[in-house]
């Protein structure tokens, strides 16, 4: 949160550093979500620390030096940014609290702790929002807000994390092997479960992935893609906010390699080139509000259409868990009602489309790549517009188009209605 040492007993604060962070997200027009912790040493009744950059995870020594900090750190925010502003960030209270790896306090203690920063957040403005468990594997929720209702604690939203290989035991030596055991819509089966517990409260994942593991090949590649574009779609009716975990592999839990593509959370790789999973993301924001029903059943497709103004986009995703029967398949689409003036185009994503760890394999797979292959990778990762052929019938449309194994495709459809 900021840099909090004690000097003869007297606690010093600094927050230059959260500083040059901060206005240079205000400056491109990103809206924190505030995760208030670990804990700082200097008021830290423990030395359990986690990660390589030695995260204390353990309670306060004193709960009036954490609301302390959590005072002058919001004072200081609101200072700086203005009341308008702060009001529209989200505040949630530590990090997968359930899990010992990152509380050594007990779940009473972290209710605790949620309870004196929430209050100290509200005194600051009471227009703040504030939120938590923050738990990994959508915990305590039912807990947090029974605590909440009967103490009378402010809650304006609910956080929670998770991961298909949460049902399978989190990371471990053979991720694919553990993934392989996972029912197929498992996040969205548990998102579902966490709508239900979190009632007419906002509900706001802040972390989730295609696995927990540091170090999955399958991150790299367009099954990530995939994953991720069926499990955005199918949790858009529960969830009020999806945040991927993480946007970049520069990062630093472990050790931090060299390897451009390592497996990492990113959606980036550490020379900034677009995953395939980064590319998911990019047909997913180009996706229409107005969703219509789709009819049809298969094990591994799975296909919508939304409406943007006058276009439509059909999004198609062919995936299964890994080592799970999947086969390339023709999709034909048939479309009732309205009458397109433009043109059909189709994007792709798959292991011949927007696939730089393909590109990267071509070339010898260097270590240390040159800027100019860093700038082959980028062009490699990129998606191209196709042409795509339209059938015309009366009030009907027809199209076909072949979907490899853990592969997505966008297909728009332009002036449908004009």
């Amino acid at each position: 949160m900021g840099t909090l040492v004690c000097q003869e007993q007297t606690l010093l604060y600094s927050f230059r550093n959260i500083d040059v962070v901060y206005d240079a997200l205000i400056e491109m027009g990103v809206r924190p979500f505030v995760e208030l912790s670990f804990m700082p040493t200097a008021i830290a009744s423990g030395d359990r620390t986690v990660f390589r950059y030695g995260a204390n995870v353990t309670p306060p020594r004193q709960l009036s030096d954490w609301q302390a900090l959590v005072r002058r750190l919001t004072e200081h925010w609101i200072e700086r940014y203005g009341k308008d502003e702060v009001r529209r960030w989200y505040f949630e209270i530590w990090n997968e609290p359930n899990l010992k790896e990152f509380w050594t306090g007990t779940r009473r203690e972290y209710f605790e702790l949620y309870r004196a920063t929430a209050r100290i957040l509200k005194e600051a403005d009471p227009d703040l929002r504030v939120g938590g468990p923050a738990t990994a594997q959508n915990a305590w929720i039912r807990e947090f807000l029974k605590f909440c209702t009967n103490d009378d604690v402010p809650v304006d939203f609910v956080t929670t994390h998770h991961y298909p290989t949460d049902v399978v035991g989190g990371p471990g030596v053979d991720t694919e092997a553990k993934l392989a055991k996972v029912p197929r819509g498992v996040l969205r089966q548990q998102a579902s479960r966490a709508r239900r517990e979190a009632g007419e409260k906002k509900l706001y994942y802040t972390e989730w992935n295609t696995s927990a593991d540091q170090r999955d090949p399958l991150h790299d590649q367009a099954y990530a893609a995939a994953f991720i574009a069926k499990t955005v779609l199918e949790a858009s009716e529960f969830v009020d906010g999806y945040v991927f975990w993480t946007f970049s592999d520069i990062f630093e839990e472990k050790y931090f390699p060299s390897l451009p593509f390592h497996g990492g959370f990113g959606l980036l790789t550490i020379h900034g080139v677009p995953k395939p999973s980064y590319r998911a993301f990019e047909l997913l924001h180009q996706l229409g509000e107005e969703r219509y029903p789709v009819r049809g059943n298969h094990p591994t497709l799975d296909v919508w259409a939304l409406r943007r103004r006058g276009n439509l986009t059909i999004l198609l995703t062919n995936h299964a868990m890994p080592r799970q029967p999947i086969a390339r398949e023709l999709v034909q689409v048939e479309l009732r009602g309205g009458r397109p003036s433009g043109r059909a185009v189709l994007r792709r994503i798959d292991d011949d489309h927007a696939n730089p760890v393909a590109a990267w394999h071509a070339m010898g797979a260097p270590e240390y790549p040159s800027r100019r292959q860093v700038e082959e990778l980028v062009e490699a990762s990129g998606l191209r517009a196709e042409a795509i052929a339209i059938e015309r019938l009366n009030e009907q449309i027809a199209l076909a188009v072949e979907l490899p194994a853990h592969a997505i495709a966008s297909i728009t459809i332009g002036g449908l209605w004009t």
